[in-house]
This record gives structure tokens, sequence and C-alpha cells, in this order.
């Protein structure tokens, strides 16, 4: 990892639907060379993957929950069969094995109380094994740095 691959990083992170041109100006590079070094990074798991970041409230989606959800047991079937379990649960949207007091921590996107309440009954009360779970409700999210440059600085 270089300057350059961290500025192509920086600028995918910023825009991930930015073209090679711009990207390869950013960096001080050819498109082709540019081109090579984003293969590069894809091939090597640096770059892990695309995607769009969606607007949960204009999708009708208003309610952000954080889950720390403690199980009976922490043997690796009980821990594997829990994540099998969650995986199949829309709205979870991030699922962590964390340490502390809890197992584990969800990230769940509702449209609202009712619909987390039903997910709540539905879902998260009948996951194998666990013992407790404690929801806190996100009242505002504070916006950040993109990962890129909490990763590498500004």
């Amino acid at each position: 990892m270089d300057r350059i691959d961290r500025t192509i990083l920086k600028t995918l992170a910023q825009d991930a639907r930015a073209p090679v041109n711009r990207i390869a100006e950013a960096a001080g590079l050819s498109q082709s060379a540019c081109t090579r070094r984003i293969q590069s990074l894809e091939a090597s798991g640096r770059i892990a993957g695309y995607g769009a970041r969606l607007g949960h409230k204009k999708l009708g989606f208003h309610v952000t929950a954080l889950v720390d959800i403690t199980l009976s047991t922490q043997v690796e079937e009980d821990l594997a069969r829990f994540e099998r379990a969650v995986a199949e649960i829309d709205g979870v949207v991030e699922c962590a094995l964390i340490s502390g007091a809890h197992d584990y921590r969800l990230k769940i996107v509702a449209k609202d109380l009712d619909d987390y309440e039903r997910l709540h009954r539905e879902h998260l009360g009948r996951l194998p094994g666990v013992t407790t779970i404690s929801s806190s409700f996100v009242l505002r999210s504070v916006p950040t740095r993109t990962e890129a440059d909490a990763l590498f600085g500004a």
C-alpha cells in the first residue's frame, strides 16, 4: 500500500461510481495504470466490494435499533447456529460478535416502532440460545468521515 493506492481507495470510498479517468487524475496515473491498480486492490481483497449507501428514511425505514444479545453458551456450534438464524432476518443490517457483557450487537432498521416490535416478537425472541435482548434506539446519526479517511487520514 502506497500513497497512490490510498488515493485510489479514498476516491472510490467517496464515490464508487467515479470514472477511472477521474481516479487516475487524482492519483497521478494513466487510465490503464489506474485500472491495473484498482484490479490489484480488488484481487487482494483491499477492495471488498462496491455498493450504494441507502437513504433509510427516504425508503421508509425511520427506526434504527442497536440490539445487544446474550447467549446461553459460547460453544462454536451455537454461535454458528445463531449467526445463520440472524442472517435470515430482514432488517438486520449488521451483526457483530463482541467482547464485554453481551455476545452480539445487531443493527436493525425498521419502518417504525410497531415494525420493530414485530421483528422483536417474530424473530429476535425466537433466536436460538438467546437469554437476554437489550435494545437501544438511535436518536440521531452523526455524520463521520468515510471509511478510507478514518483508516488513512483526511
